[in-house]
């Protein structure tokens, strides 16, 4: 099986940089730019930053040769090999080697404060992924440490599901119920008009005055033209069937001389 090979990986590159020598420092409190003679760089050049697998590397190249001035390798950001200063954003110590064992402290600083802010950044998410691949690995060699999430029911446990509530569209008509049980609905009568007798059913008697006749006795002509009477008079046969309705009329005609006073000719 092959070993796995590390490629070098540009992550950042800056035009212009300027080196200075600065005094060891005598205590605990840091680094401050004001004590280099800022405007004496002791050199200017490229600077570039590679990957290779771990390890961050630092670059400090001619900027028409490419020839390497120094070369700071970080294994870890913030920590001993870079260190930012305490009175300004754009100036950086770095702990330089030269591949022999022996290392010294330099600072860099950079014209451009953006260019200052891109090289810290640059730093913070090569470590960040560092970090992250370091996890994956142990994860992977270890698929069975991490908590499980068990979403099964246990025994005996119920859920309740409630469907009430739902609101009804708007504008939508009520639904009406049928008044029978057969889904006839009956419909209003017309404006203006009287509601239809019932008819009575078949084989039953009219109430009022209706007689049906009777086998073998012959039909009252007389309650046929006055029903009335058949209720109020006892029943009695009349030679004359016209007599009542000639006196009627004659009655009625007296009665309307009398009223009026005229003669009637």
């Amino acid at each position: 099986m092959m070993a796995e090979v590390d490629y070098e990986s540009v992550v950042c590159v800056k035009p212009e940089v300027h080196v200075y020598r600065i005094p060891p420092r005598a205590t605990n409190r840091g680094y401050r730019a004001a004590e280099w003679q800022l405007d004496q760089p002791a050199w200017s050049g490229r600077m570039r930053i590679t990957a290779k697998g771990k390890i961050a590397y630092i670059k400090l190249e001619d900027k028409n040769s490419g020839e390497l001035f120094a070369q700071a390798p970080v294994d870890q950001y913030p920590g001993i090999a870079v260190e930012g200063v305490t009175d300004s954003s754009r100036y950086f110590v770095l702990r330089i080697e030269d591949g022999n064992g022996r290392h010294a402290f330099i600072g860099i600083g950079f014209v451009d404060r953006g260019d200052a802010f891109d090289f810290n950044v640059a730093l913070q998410d090569h470590f960040k992924w560092v970090k992250q691949e370091s996890e994956l690995a142990k994860q992977a060699q270890n698929p069975d440490t991490g908590p499980k999430l068990d979403l099964g029911f246990k025994e005996g446990q119920t859920i309740k599901i409630n469907i009430g509530n739902i609101k009804k569209k708007e504008g939508a008509a009520p639904k009406t119920r049928s008044a029978s049980t057969g889904g006839v609905c009956l419909l209003p009568p017309p404006p203006g008009g009287k509601s239809p007798g019932l008819i009575p059913p078949p084989g039953t008697q009219l109430s009022q005055g209706l007689v049906q006749p009777q086998p073998g006795h012959p039909l009252n002509t007389g309650l046929l033209m006055d029903p009335a009477s058949s209720t109020s008079q006892p029943q009695s046969a009349s030679p004359d069937l016209w007599g009542d309705f000639a006196k009627a009329g004659s009655s009625t005609t007296s009665q309307t001389q009398q009223s009026s006073g005229w003669i009637q000719f």
